[in-house]
């Protein structure tokens, strides 16, 4: 359920990419430097987009230092980190965790054992540092895998409950920006939910895996459907981000949410129809 809050590479400048990579390097480091490789095989970029949005709104020291790595061994890349950078990489292990527990559960996947077994212990600290926050996400990660069991077909339930999560958090302080963060973040949790399900649908069939989506399938306009739920989602995304006083990156920002955000359901739609064309 990750990969979706991602950059629309095309529509950006050179330099602005650089800079949004040096926020994907720095949140790597932190993951190596705190979970080992394990941390670093839970990097996304949609955390890095929680880190830049976190970032910019706060405004933290930052430091930046120069680095090598196994993906860039010859050229030194420069990796920017700071007190959010922390947060973010610690929530990015949980949900990768719970992920891990979740896959292996309900599927048997072996990867999702492996994730749930080298991030064990980094979940239990973090599970130390915020007991409040993580109570929070578990009891909302069980509701939503109790409805799943249940076969739930109401997809604002469904979308809601993974909207809750990503609200937590986007959330990070308990301050005058709270409550605008955690509607940014429940809109785009809910608008990832449901994207994910859409680029599953058929797998999710044919394996008689759940899916939210299933009973809208056969419905003639399930893709102006679909198209038009997650249009009201991410602009209701879109006009929480634009309340808040962002200036630094919010260039990348908005190519992120009103553009990135797009791009593998663009791909997965037309993917689909190209298929149905040739049967």
């Amino acid at each position: 359920m990750f990969g979706y809050v991602i950059v629309n590479k095309a529509e950006m400048k050179y330099k602005e990419f650089d800079v949004y990579h040096s926020y994907y390097c720095g949140l790597c480091h932190v993951l190596k430097k705190n979970y080992g490789r394990a941390g670093q095989l839970s990097l996304s970029y949609d955390m890095t987009f929680v880190l830049m949005l976190l970032t910019s709104l706060y405004e933290p020291e930052e430091a930046t230092d120069y680095r090598r790595c196994l993906a860039h061994p010859m050229e030194k890349h420069p990796a920017v980190t700071s007190e959010v950078t922390e947060y973010v990489a610690d929530m990015n292990v949980l949900l990768t965790y719970l992920k891990g527990q979740d896959d292996w559960k309900d599927e048997k996947k072996l990867s999702g054992l492996t994730m749930e077994k080298l991030l064990g212990k980094g979940e239990r600290r973090i599970n130390a540092r915020y007991r409040k926050k993580v109570d929070a996400i578990l009891k909302l990660m069980r509701q939503l895998a109790e409805e799943e069991k249940k076969g739930q077909t109401d997809i604002d339930t469904m979308a809601g409950l993974f909207g809750s999560v990503m609200a937590e958090i986007i959330a990070m302080k308990e301050d005058e920006w709270e409550e605008t963060l955690r509607r940014l973040g429940y809109y785009l949790g809910k608008f990832i939910y449901l994207a994910d399900a859409y680029e599953d649908i058929e797998i999710d069939i044919k394996k008689n895996n759940y899916n939210p989506l299933k009973e809208r399938y056969q419905n003639p306009e399930f893709e102006d459907d679909v198209h038009t739920i997650l249009t009201m989602m991410i602009a209701e995304c879109c006009k929480a981000f634009e309340q808040l006083p962002i200036i630094e990156h919010v260039d990348i920002l908005r190519n992120i949410l009103y553009s990135g955000v797009w791009c593998r359901y663009q791909v997965a739609r037309e993917k689909r129809e190209k298929e149905k064309e040739h049967e």
